[in-house]
Formats: C-alpha cells, structure tokens, sequence
C-alpha cells in the first residue's frame, strides 16, 4: 500500500492533511487512515459540468473517499466524531464546487478479519489505498487461501444481500409500470440488472468491482452459464434497440427530459430481467452448493 499524496495539487493536500489532524485530534484511538477511490486511484474529478438534452447541467466532484481504523471505541461515537469533522470541514465551502468528504470506519480486527478473508471491498482498498496515518501498533492482516467452508459462506452472504437488491428493484420497475411512469420503470430495470450480474459475479468469484455499464457486466458472467445469453439476444435490431434503452437508462432515466419509454418497451423488458432473476438464482444456487459439497 503507499504512502504518499505527493502526486496530488497543493489544495487536495492541504485538505487531506486538515482531515487527518481534525481526525488525530478528536479520535486518539486512531491506527490507521486511509484514503481510497477515485483520489487514490488519481482518476479523481475536480469539477465537471455537464449538459444534459434540454439543457439542464449536472456537476460531478469527486469525494475524497477515507477509511478510519479505529480500536477500543465504540462505532456510533466513532461515527459521531466523524459526522462533526465533515461539518467542519465543509463549513463556509460551496457543495457545487468543492469537494465533500465520504468517511467510513472499522475497527482493526474487524478490518484485518475481512482483508483475511478476501472480501472484494476490503481488498479493493488495500490494494489501492494510500496510508495518510499509521500508528504503527498493528499490521495489516495479508488475504489467505479460505476452506470451502468460508468460501460457501462468502457466496451466500453476497448472494442473500445482492440478490435481494435486485429483486426489489424488479418490484419497483413494476410499481413504476402501474403508475404509467416508464422512464423511472427502465432506470429500475437496468438497476435489476445490474445487481442480477454482480450476485454472479460475487457467488462465483467473491470478486467483485462497481459497473454500471451493461453490455461488460453481461459479458462478464456469460461464461457460467449459456442460458444467460437468452436473456439479451441481440440477434435482431428490435433486441439491439431495447437492450441499448436498457444500457441508456441509468443516466438518461435520470437526467434526459428528452428519453423516450414506452409501455411497449418496458412490456418487453420485464420478462427479460425476469428470466435474468430466475438464470442468476438457479446458477448461483448450484454454485454455493457445489461449495458446500467441497467442504471437507
């Protein structure tokens, strides 16, 4: 993991270093911060602007996205503490224009526990993640090889949690569809879908990385199983034309006043991420027990 934010502007720095020093301050049972996303990754947004159809402007800024360690404190004061030094720090600052801060907390041995373990968010953070403070009392635990046991455990977590998101953003499409609001119904398909493909995705990997784009996600999961290439044919231009609707909605649904829905299209597109749920829930349920078969 690094160390250093030498690579970022002279104000992200400055900000960065108020955050730990408010942080040191208030929370003495510190042992680690770090910074993860789209700033450690240095792929960060400062401010952009842009101009939907209709000419209505959305701004997107990157947080700075910081993981707090913490030992011996309980997490809700951790959390109030934390809660205060986001006030503070944005105190007399413009939301359109500067950039807010995401603070999320563990304590070491839960954290050391899951990066043991392999769970995908943890990892994705030490392996991106830039170490802003250190107290030098505990080392980072190192991902082990798990028994079939914890894997079969890991893939029903994942799939109780994702599953269960996408189903119930299915039920809302459908809400949407009686109340004649197409535009929201898409924006809640294609989010079905895509958390059809990342309960795949995690029961068979355990791995997992944010996707909002639809044609890599299906092409990311079409290997476990060919039903799932029934699901989104492409084989005619009325298919091209509604998967392309569905890839669309998640921004345009949005923020195009412009998008067009129809009855007829989300009609068609509800069997679809129908079928979708019931591919994702037969594999994946073979997949976890195929674990559980393994386990010694």
């Amino acid at each position: 993991m690094k160390n250093s934010i030498a690579y970022l502007p002279k104000d992200k720095q400055e900000d960065l270093n108020f955050l730990i020093n408010e942080v040191l301050k208030r929370l003495p049972q510190m042992e680690y911060i770090i910074l993860y996303g789209s700033y450690a990754r240095d792929n960060y947004v400062k401010r952009a602007i842009r101009v939907e159809d209709g000419g209505i402007p959305t701004v997107k800024i990157s947080d700075y996205d910081i993981l707090v360690i913490t030992s011996g404190i309980n997490p809700k004061k951790a959390e109030t503490v934390l809660d205060n030094i986001e006030d503070v720090f944005f105190t007399g600052k413009d939301f359109d224009r500067d950039t807010p801060v995401q603070f999320i907390n563990d304590d070491i041995k839960t954290f050391n526990k899951y990066i043991g373990e392999g769970r995908y968010f943890y990892t994705q953070i030490k392996e991106e993640g830039i170490i802003l403070y250190n107290s030098g009392k505990y080392k980072l635990a190192r991902r082990r090889k798990l028994n079939f046991d914890e894997i079969k455990e890991q893939a029903q977590e994942y799939f109780d949690e994702k599953f269960k998101r996408a189903s119930n953003f299915l039920k809302y499409a459908k809400m949407a569809q009686k109340e004649t609001d197409y535009k929201e119904a898409s924006f809640f398909l294609h989010q079905a879908c895509e958390n059809y493909y990342y309960t795949i995705r995690l029961s068979f990997t355990l791995r997992n990385n944010k996707q909002h784009n639809l044609s890599k996600l299906s092409g990311s999961v079409k290997k476990y199983s060919d039903e799932l290439k029934m699901v989104f044919p492409q084989n005619s231009p009325e298919e091209k034309r509604l998967f392309t609707l569905l890839k669309a909605a998640y921004v345009d649904a949005r923020y195009n006043p412009h998008f067009v829905v129809t009855k007829e299209d989300i009609d068609a597109l509800i069997p679809k991420v129908e079928l979708l749920r019931d591919i994702t829930k037969k594999i994946c349920e073979e997949r976890i027990k195929e674990y559980g078969e393994r386990i010694d």
